[in-house]
């Protein structure tokens, strides 16, 4: 179900345009539960629900507690420390459109649904191109969307993918999730190497298993990720030695994320890391509300459209980004 929320000012049902109402109400509905079983964003970022006007995500260090004692030997005693943490504060989004008088008398059903329809994707594509602006300017600082600026710094202060990302106890220590390097069966081999190796803040690995390959639709590096991964045998040679890569990634190929100059960047994220520990998070405060009422100057049937949400990065470690000029070269 997508959550959609219609109110009507009171009046309205009884209106000229009450009889539209309901076709109008299930245009509206239809149309956001067809465009979200096509996104890609919730795929991307883990998608939680809000009743706060912001939330604050932090992360826990690891426990060292468990330790050989011997028959009958007390409990070392150990603690937990918060370290990084980054608040997302939901913004409000907002539109809206109109059904005239005229329509309504013309009987112009048609047009009325198609502007209904036009009006829910709008709102689909405005989240999608959103995480795909986020996901695209995860290497800087921040991204402008809307006229509005919005952080892709993760918890740590360092850009979503960065070369420097620092240690809570020692800021010298340094570990990097943004690479050079085309896409090939070598690369992707060696950075799921990396990202298994990724330590947490008291140097503890951390069991990370990439199992999902996230790239913008370049049709050059489609051909090459299925390429690689597609096949059961070695991609690189003519022999029939065995491709490890095979059946082992889901591939999100994602419209939204465009890309300048002649970079093609991969993404390798732990899906199931993503979702406990929040590396790219998405808050629905408020899901799409729609409000219905005649406006008295236009005799027009108005239907405003409001909503909240925030999304950004928290923890880097559960992503890897590949195929980035000024990335660590990989040697």
């Amino acid at each position: 179900m997508a959550g959609l929320t219609l109110t009507q000012t009171a009046g309205f049902a009884d209106s000229i345009f009450g009889k539209s109402a309901a076709p109008i109400s299930m245009v509206l509905e239809q149309s956001l539960e067809a465009f979200e079983l096509s996104s890609t964003y919730d795929k991307i970022f883990s998608v939680r629900t809000s009743k706060n006007f912001a939330e604050k995500m932090t992360a826990l260090s690891a426990m060292d507690g468990f330790a050989p004692v011997g028959e009958n030997g007390a409990h070392p005693k150990t603690d937990m420390t918060e370290v990084f943490s980054k608040t997302f504060e939901h913004m409000t989004w907002k539109s809206s459109f109109a059904i005239s008088r005229e329509m309504v008398d013309d009987a112009k059903l048609d047009l009325m649904r198609l502007r209904a329809s036009k009006f829910v994707q709008d709102y689909g594509r405005k989240r999608e191109a959103f995480a795909g602006a986020l996901i695209g300017g995860a290497t800087g600082n921040s991204i402008k969307f809307g006229g509005q600026n919005f952080s892709t710094l993760c918890a740590d202060g360092k850009p979503m993918f960065s070369t420097a990302h620092p240690n809570y106890y020692k800021a010298s220590k340094t570990q990097t999730n943004l690479f050079a390097g085309s896409f090939s069966a070598d690369t992707l081999s060696e950075l799921e190497t990396r990202m298994q190796n990724f330590t947490g803040d008291k140097d503890e690995i951390l069991g990370i298993i990439p199992d999902t390959i996230i790239i913008p639709n370049i049709g050059a590096l489609k051909k090459t990720v299925f390429s690689v991964i597609g096949a059961d045998k070695d991609p690189a040679t003519a022999n029939n030695g065995f491709n490890f890569q095979f059946g082992r990634w889901n591939v999100i190929i994602n419209p939204y994320w465009t890309v300048s100059g002649t970079d093609k960047p991969f993404i390798l994220m732990d899906s199931k890391f993503n979702e406990m520990d929040g590396a790219a998070v998405w808050y629905d405060r408020v899901k799409l509300e729609t409000e219905a009422f005649v406006d008295m100057d236009t005799n027009a049937a108005v239907y405003n459209g409001y909503a909240r949400w925030s999304a950004g990065f928290n923890n880097w470690r559960g992503m890897i980004m590949g195929g980035v000029t000024g990335g660590t070269a990989l040697t």
